[in-house]
């Protein structure tokens, strides 16, 4: 796969200039995000490296207005997914599982 969402991530400025000021790498800070907001991310790669970088992500804590920058990058929906919701998950198993 040349490119993916992933790419999108690793690539972006707003997601790196967050990152820059904790020493965290964009993918770091979007996995922190997900963590402060209460959604369990299963980060997918085959490089120690990396596995080891999408693990440390508890150490540091997004400000308010840097959670409402990167929500404001959410191109794809409202970003009050209810991940929680039977009806979502069936969705998400239906067309991505």
């Amino acid at each position: 796969m040349a490119t993916g969402a992933s790419d999108g991530i690793v690539k972006n400025e707003k997601l790196a200039a967050i990152g820059a000021k904790y020493g965290k790498s964009a993918a770091q800070v979007a996995l922190r995000c997900l963590t402060q907001r209460g959604i369990v991310a299963i980060p997918k790669s085959s490089h120690k490296e990396r596995m080891e970088q999408n693990l440390n992500v508890l150490d540091f804590t997004l400000t308010a207005e840097e959670m409402a920058a990167i929500a404001a990058l959410n191109e794809h929906d409202s970003g009050l997914v209810n991940f929680g919701d039977p009806q979502f998950v069936k969705y998400l198993i239906e067309n991505y599982g």
